[in-house]
C-alpha cells in the first residue's frame, strides 16, 4: 500500500475514533483551542512529574527559535502541538525552553539542518505552541515527538509524546501511555499535553 494511502487511513481512523468531534483520548492534558487558555487538570496536585524518556540518536542542539516548523509545500498532515508547563502544585512556569524535533512525513529526520526542529519559551501562563505536521513512521518506532523542557536554572527534562490509537504503540518498546497527547480537530488536528516539572 502506498504511504500516502496509509497516512489518509490513519487520519480517518483517528477522526472516527474521536466520535465526530475529533476527540481521541483522555490524558492528563486538555485540548488547547487555537488562542484559548489551556485548562489544567483539576487533579494535578496528585500527579507525578512527567516521566523522562530517551533522547534518541537524532537530537541536534541549537535549533532555531520559532513557532512555525511547517513550511509551504511540506508534505504531511498539518498538526498543532501545544501545551502548558506547570509545577507539581499546578503553577504555570514561564520562560521554559521547549525544544521540539521529529521526523518528516516519511519517517526521516533532517540530521544536517533544522527541518522540523525548533524551540520556543513558554509565556506567562506556561503555554507553548508549534505549527508542524504529523510525524511519519520508521522501523521499530511508533509515531512520536521528541521534546526537551528546561525551566530557568533547572535540569532538562527530555521526553517523548505519543499519538493515541496508533497500532505501533503496542510494539514500541519505550512507548508509555503516560505520555499520550490529547487530540482534537479544531479545525485541523491539534495535540496537547500538560507537562509537570519536578518543582514545588
Amino acid at each position: 500500500m502506498h504511504r500516502d494511502d496509509l497516512t489518509r487511513r490513519w487520519f480517518l481512523a483517528c477522526l472516527t475514533a474521536g466520535g465526530g468531534a475529533g476527540l481521541l483520548t483522555v490524558s492528563s492534558s486538555t485540548p488547547l483551542a487555537q488562542d484559548r487558555q489551556l485548562a489544567l487538570t483539576p487533579h494535578c496536585l496528585d500527579d507525578e512529574p512527567t516521566p523522562a524518556q530517551t533522547e534518541g540518536p537524532y537530537f541536534t542542539p541549537h535549533s532555531p527559535e520559532r513557532r512555525h516548523l511547517r513550511k509551504p509545500g511540506d508534505k504531511g498532515i498539518p498538526f498543532i502541538f501545544s501545551g502548558a508547563v506547570v509545577t507539581r502544585s499546578c503553577r504555570p512556569i514561564r520562560s521554559v525552553l521547549v525544544d521540539l524535533w521529529h521526523a518528516d512525513s516519511t519517517g526521516v529526520y533532517d540530521n544536517k539542518g533544522y527541518r522540523f526542529r525548533g524551540h520556543q519559551y513558554t509565556d506567562a501562563k506556561g503555554h507553548f505552541r508549534f505549527d508542524t505536521i504529523v510525524p511519519g513512521l520508521y522501523p521499530g518506532r511508533t509515531r512520536h515527538f521528541h521534546v526537551k523542557y528546561q525551566a530557568p536554572h533547572q535540569p532538562v527534562l527530555t521526553t517523548q509524546h505519543y499519538f493515541p490509537n496508533e497500532p505501533e504503540n503496542a510494539r514500541d518498546r519505550i512507548f508509555s501511555p503516560l505520555l499520550l497527547l490529547r487530540i482534537v480537530r479544531h479545525p485541523i488536528m491539534m495535540g496537547s499535553f500538560v507537562t509537570i516539572l519536578d518543582l514545588a
